[in-house]
């Protein structure tokens, strides 16, 4: 592609790999023995906070000056995908962390940054991201929540929709219309805390996957809350929020790469071990060239998001990453690797047969999980759109 160097082929140091083995581990001992009882029973997957908490890969983007690891984009991506393997509701402790607190990161003050940088390093807190609305969905710029100017504080009204660990997070990036003129360059952030007086939530949604991640409405009653909540200038909320999910979108690719490679692993040991006609099912043709396309898709997901997570990286740090081109390539990354999730996880169950669409085996589950990468974080066709418009 025009502008390409060196990090467009971009492969993972020996540190990250030795990360990698690291959270495998972790993840295998610590988190899949509860995976099917988060799901079955729509939980929070407490023992895998303990865990990633316990080894400080709850929120390793926070950078070391917060108290953070001050890991990079694919340091993230990795931890991601690996924890996603065992468990897709776990993976969205360390992703959403992300998601809600990179506002501040982005756009925020030196003071709320300190504030609330460095209780999410230490596992204090979670951070969630309150951007959709019951009407404003892929057009987020239409929101109606608002805040209005009170002296010294902000008081905001209104409602936010499909926020995932809602109820459980203590900080929230709240995206509100401060002036109703001037649409997405009216739309301010703000950070609300869950004590906040005002601040409740709504039953947890029934959902088709991801069940141990909580996802639930979030109301604002007159939330007043002190000026210096606010995370930027005034009118810079929205924009805050397009760069914030130019780099998040690479971990929602991340989680579709564990959860799709999960699958993979499992049913490539299934049809080793079943045998019909005489001989493994893994011998036969037709079994092998789905495999082998599965690995394929897997692979060049992989290899889009790696990628991706290196222009992320550079764009962080002010290098010659150009955000146009890490718009292209979120984007791409979100719904290549969502896409390919999907037929991967289908496949699984597909040569699993009839075993493979009941709950006594993982990848009926990964299926259903697989699904909302498609979906949240903007939808595929939503990214279809952001990739036209930021071809490289």
């Amino acid at each position: 592609m025009a502008g390409s160097t060196d990090f467009d082929l971009y492969r993972p140091s020996e540190e990250h790999e030795m990360l990698r083995e690291s959270v495998r581990s972790l993840a295998e001992a610590k988190i899949a023995p509860f995976a099917a009882e988060v799901d079955e029973q729509g939980r929070f997957p407490q023992e895998a906070l303990d865990a990633l908490v316990a080894n400080d890969l709850h929120a390793i983007h926070v950078p070391e000056s917060y108290g953070g690891a001050g890991a990079d984009a694919l340091a993230t991506v990795i931890v991601i995908e690996e924890v996603a393997r065992v468990c897709a509701s776990s993976s969205l402790i360390p992703a959403v962390n992300k998601l809600g607190s990179l506002p501040v990161v982005l756009s925020g003050s030196e003071e709320l940054k300190r504030k609330y940088l460095a209780p999410l390093a230490k596992g204090d807190a979670m951070f969630s991201y309150c951007l959709s609305e019951p009407d404003a969905g892929s057009d987020a710029a239409g929101m109606k929540t608002r805040a209005v100017r009170d002296g010294d504080s902000w008081v905001l009204n209104g409602v936010k929709r499909w926020i995932t660990n809602a109820g459980v997070s203590e900080y929230y990036t709240v995206m509100a219309v401060t002036d109703p003129e001037k649409r997405s360059k009216g739309i301010s952030a703000f950070v609300v805390e869950k004590g906040d007086e005002g601040v409740s939530f709504g039953a947890p949604e029934k959902k088709l996957g991801i069940k141990g991640s909580p996802t639930r409405e979030v109301y604002f009653d007159n939330v007043r809350i002190p000026a210096d909540r606010m995370i930027g200038e005034e009118g810079t909320g929205f924009a805050t929020a397009m760069k914030t999910l130019d780099h998040t979108r690479i971990t929602i690719a991340a989680q579709a790469l564990g959860i799709a490679q999960g699958a993979l692993d499992y049913a490539k040991g299934y049809v080793a071990e079943r045998k019909q006609f005489g001989k493994p099912i893994g011998d036969f043709q037709g079994v092998q060239f789905m495999l082998a396309d599965m690995a394929m898709k897997l692979e060049a997901a992989r290899q889009l998001t790696y990628a991706a997570a290196a222009r992320s990286e550079r764009v962080t740090l002010g290098a010659d990453g150009r955000a146009e081109d890490l718009t292209f390539y979120g984007a791409a990354a979100k719904c290549y690797a969502s896409d390919a999730a999907m037929e991967i996880t289908t496949d699984a169950v597909q040569l699993l047969g009839g075993y493979g669409y009941t709950r006594d085996y993982p990848v009926e589950r990964m299926m259903r999980d697989a699904k909302i990468t498609q979906i949240y974080e903007g939808t595929n066709q939503v990214q279809r759109i952001v990739m036209a418009r930021n071809l490289p």
